[in-house]
């Protein structure tokens, strides 16, 4: 039997990842006017990214212990080896959950298998984690295998990213009020990265046309191996520029394959429409 990967929304795969791989998806959730909405099926990004446009705010909140429940319940019953890949647990209480959940079924069910990787990675970061390890198992390897691979790809893989306006990070409490509105005023893009699953601040960027060039700069001081890996792109509704940056990646570096994701609505509910965020390794791709 081979091994079930599950991965949460905050991944940023689409449906068609899910369904080629047979990835179980648990969902993060949007809160819009109070109410809460499930991240991709109860509510699409598009539509998070088009209220935050006409000036609505977000929250988000994370998957419970009970989906979890559920999710592992399934897979324990049937004694199947299974792999949960997390969303950074710096930045959602989601792993936590998961940990609540996975105590209460391996109590019930004590022979499962069953392993879980705090990623530290956010969007596509993390999702193409969860594509590495969905197709080592459709290629049969065993559990062990797999998730020192996914450890192996979690623990290399680089963020990079900009955002288009710093007001929905400053709303996260990500940079402060005044540098959200001196960096509007003066067209300042910022650069952050992710560290120990954190987001941090890299460099202001003035002006749009720059940043993309300071993007691919610092893919090539932090990145190796680019031929034998696929780089991934996830973007705040703006496929445009996605496909821009994508381009510009092919034309300087030998790359294995770009993928391009949407962010998906959970994450996009902070990092607001425009972001435009680049994934790839800085170590030899086992």
């Amino acid at each position: 039997m081979n091994v079930q990967i599950i991965a949460d929304s905050a991944s940023d795969l689409n449906s068609e990842d899910y369904e080629k791989y047979n990835i179980e998806c648990v969902r993060l959730a949007v809160i819009m006017d109070g109410k809460h909405y499930s991240d991709g099926d109860g509510i699409k990004a598009k539509t998070v990214y088009d209220e935050m446009r006409n000036g609505k705010v977000f929250k988000t909140s994370q998957a419970t212990p009970e989906q979890f429940k559920e999710a592992f319940t399934k897979y324990a019953e049937k004694n199947q080896p299974t792999l949960y890949i997390a969303f950074s647990s710096e930045l959602s209480g989601t792993y936590q959950s998961a940990t609540i959940a996975a105590q209460e079924v391996q109590e019930q069910y004590p022979n499962w298998q069953l392993k879980m990787i705090d990623t530290k990675c956010a969007s596509l970061g993390g999702g193409l984690v969860v594509l590495k390890a969905a197709q080592l198992a459709q290629e049969n390897k065993s559990l062990e295998e797999i998730t020192a691979t996914a450890q192996y790809y979690a623990d290399h893989m680089v963020h990079i990213f900009t955002v288009d306006e710093l007001e929905h990070l400053q709303r996260g409490g990500r940079v402060s009020k005044s540098a959200a509105f001196i960096g509007t005023l003066l067209k300042i893009k910022p650069i952050l990265h992710v560290d120990q699953g954190k987001l941090v601040p890299l460099e202001k960027v003035r002006g749009s046309k720059k940043v993309f060039n300071r993007i691919l700069d610092m893919m090539e001081e932090r990145g190796t191996d680019f031929k034998n890996q696929t780089i991934g792109i996830s973007h705040g509704d703006d496929l445009e520029r996605a496909n821009q940056l994508a381009e510009m990646i092919k034309e300087r570096f030998e790359v294995k394959g770009v993928e391009i994701r949407m962010v998906g609505a959970t994450v996009g509910a902070h990092s607001g429409p425009g972001t435009i965020a680049l994934f790839f390794s800085n170590s030899k791709i086992q």
